[in-house]
């Protein structure tokens, strides 16, 4: 069966990671979740002190990039892979509210984005790969076979991120949850290293009043179609 690339690009908290997952399993594909990637060296800077609230020592993490090592290894008890951060298994510790309030602020670094596209380019190399993130469709893999972008109302990503940190036992207000997931779309999409825009050949997914079921089986058709039509 002839293999592509499916890069799936989008705001936070549209669930792009959890499609992303199926569709994978479902075609034996890699999975490569970019978001944790950085997610992770985000959890990096708040472990060595280098960003906070108040502060943020950019060009320490920037000297300290060679120090960090990222890779996923596959749990067959969950049945997904976990993030790691030199060899410490931190997929936990990387989903919290706080990680998530500064991830904006650490991709936006040119040497960050730079260090962990070259890791996910050769991830994806040889094809056969689906992986998520802000920049996959137009940074990463702009010649990806399918190109999706995934979208909903804020309110909506923010309840759903609101009821996943609840589900976790994580002390948080809805209202902190909202904020953050406005933040992270200005962010995100202000920043002037690789900004979050639509591929202009990226098909536009608005999942606020898609469940999970619909929202998969819509796009396991269009990757479907995408792998026959390049046989």
């Amino acid at each position: 069966m002839n293999k592509i690339t499916i890069a799936i690009d989008g705001f936070s908290s549209t669930g792009k990671s959890t499609v992303a997952k199926q569709l994978a399993k479902h075609l034996s594909y890699i999975y490569v979740d970019t978001g944790a990637m950085y997610r992770a060296v985000t959890f990096y800077a708040m472990e060595n002190g280098l960003i906070s609230a108040t502060d943020f020592n950019s060009e320490a993490l920037i000297y300290q990039l060679p120090n960090i090592k990222i890779n996923f290894k596959f749990n067959d008890v969950l049945g997904f892979a976990e993030v790691y951060l030199n060899n410490v298994n931190i997929e936990k510790q990387i989903r919290t509210l706080d990680v998530s309030s500064f991830v904006s602020k650490v991709a936006s670094i040119s040497e960050v984005r730079r260090k962990l596209v070259e890791q996910q380019q050769e991830m994806g190399q040889d094809k056969g790969v689906v992986m998520d993130g802000r920049d996959i469709g137009t940074v990463v893999f702009p010649e990806a076979e399918l190109k999706l972008f995934m979208t909903a109302s804020a309110e909506t990503r923010a309840e759903r991120r609101y009821q996943e940190l609840i589900e976790r036992g994580d002390d948080v207000e809805y209202k902190d949850v909202l904020k953050n997931v406005q933040e992270r779309d200005y962010m995100d999409s202000n920043r002037e290293d690789s900004p979050l825009v639509k591929a202009k050949d990226a098909i536009e997914i608005d999942n606020s009043h898609m469940t999970l079921d619909e929202q998969f089986n819509k796009i396991l058709q269009l990757a479907k179609m995408t792998i026959e039509d390049g046989e």
